[in-house]
């Protein structure tokens, strides 16, 4: 077995299948089925099913996955660790984020620091909820990711570092039901329509709260696009409740942006692998943190 089986390996499950994969690594697909072949018979056992021109992971291959992707970026980090050693930082960082998150702060997080380092590629992976940022970055599939969340998610198996505080916000169109003003007490939403996030995101949790409360609050739109919200607010669809994040964005559009009262807040935190991190992401890390608001 070599890195290089495994980096195919990983080739064919991330991209669905053998021929797409070998497109990517701009290799035959001939040579592709042979060393996935060969790493079988290393391993002893089949890692894919073969069905037509479709594969399936086997309980082999699905357990392969994760040390695959760590071995993978040991050796990615002993490469980067070494140039940097030489006085030059180059390489990739991957970074998982939710989408609002993605908006602010992460935008000025990468900004400092591809101003800092700009030989280091960055990747962006978006993950919609919170524990798919917690996957990701356990999986090995990225080094570093933001997430969002109530309070800090349960966790043995990466490590949080608290990054800030963001309110949830009330948006709505400039001609719309509110007007420019102080935080808009809950009860004024009674049979207002709201332009939902999918179960499993803050702002959804809000909108079930305030209608569990009591007030007839009408979901008319449940969407899993974060990007969708805005214009549907102000095409005049609903309201919408969306991270502090959008807000300079939201009232560029020409939207209204309320706090709440009561208000609710969301907590940022970095996510980190445990274990060896790149040069690139340590960096990263350190220089979030650094700027981040006293927690």
């Amino acid at each position: 077995m070599d890195v290089r089986q495994l980096e195919y390996f990983l080739a064919v499950v991330d991209h669905g299948g053998f021929n797409r994969a070998a497109s990517a690594l701009y290799i035959a697909q001939p040579s592709l089925s042979q060393a996935i072949r060969l790493l079988e018979k290393d391993l002893g056992s089949p890692l894919f099913h073969r069905i037509g021109r479709r594969v399936v992971l086997t309980e082999a291959g699905k357990s392969l996955i994760g040390p695959a992707r760590q071995a993978v970026r040991s050796l990615e980090v002993a490469r980067e660790s070494v140039t940097t050693a030489l006085g030059s930082r180059t390489g990739r960082l991957t970074i998982a984020s939710m989408p609002s998150p993605a908006v602010e702060p992460l935008s000025s997080m990468i900004h400092g620091f591809t101003s800092a380092h700009p030989g280091v590629q960055v990747i962006l992976r978006e993950a919609p909820v919170s524990q798919a940022v917690i996957d990701l970055t356990r999986n090995g599939v990225t080094e570093l990711g933001l997430l969002s969340a109530w309070s800090p998610p349960a966790t043995a198996d990466v490590d949080l570092h608290p990054v800030e505080e963001q309110r949830l916000v009330l948006v709505s169109a400039p001609d719309g039901p509110f007007a420019p003003g102080p935080p808009l007490p809950r009860e004024r939403l009674a049979g207002q329509r709201v332009i939902a996030g999918e179960r499993g995101t803050a702002m959804r949790r809000l909108v079930d709260e305030i209608r569990a409360s009591g007030i007839d609050l009408c979901i008319a739109v449940e969407t899993e696009h974060r990007a969708a919200i805005l214009p549907l607010v102000l095409k005049g669809v609903g309201v919408g409740i969306l991270a502090e994040a959008w807000r300079p964005l939201a009232l560029r559009a020409g939207a209204v942006v309320l706090d709440l009262d009561p208000p609710a807040s969301l907590h940022l935190f970095l996510v980190s692998r445990k274990g060896w991190l790149s040069p690139a992401a340590k960096d990263f890390l350190t220089m979030a943190l650094e700027t981040a608001p006293d927690q």
